[in-house]
């Protein structure tokens, strides 16, 4: 009879993806909403004369966390 438990293969099944890449894309990505999200932020200020609750970078980063695993599901 063969025993198979002192031999057997590990096998390690890769289901999260790296997490260089996720903060490589999440960076870019973080940078790139960065000028909208300032943007939006000094106008949603402007017409309404008083400082949002979120400021830009606060937007920018709540962008980055939406879009960022969106990419990593497709």
């Amino acid at each position: 009879m063969t025993d198979f438990t002192s031999d057997a293969p590990v096998l390690r099944s890769r289901t999260a993806p790296p997490k260089r890449e996720y903060y490589a894309y999440f960076a870019l990505i973080f940078v790139a909403t960065l000028p909208l999200a300032f943007l939006t932020w000094v106008l949603t200020a402007a017409r309404r004369m008083e400082l949002p609750e979120k400021g830009p970078f606060a937007k920018a980063w709540t962008q980055a966390r939406i879009i960022t695993p969106h990419i990593f599901n497709a």
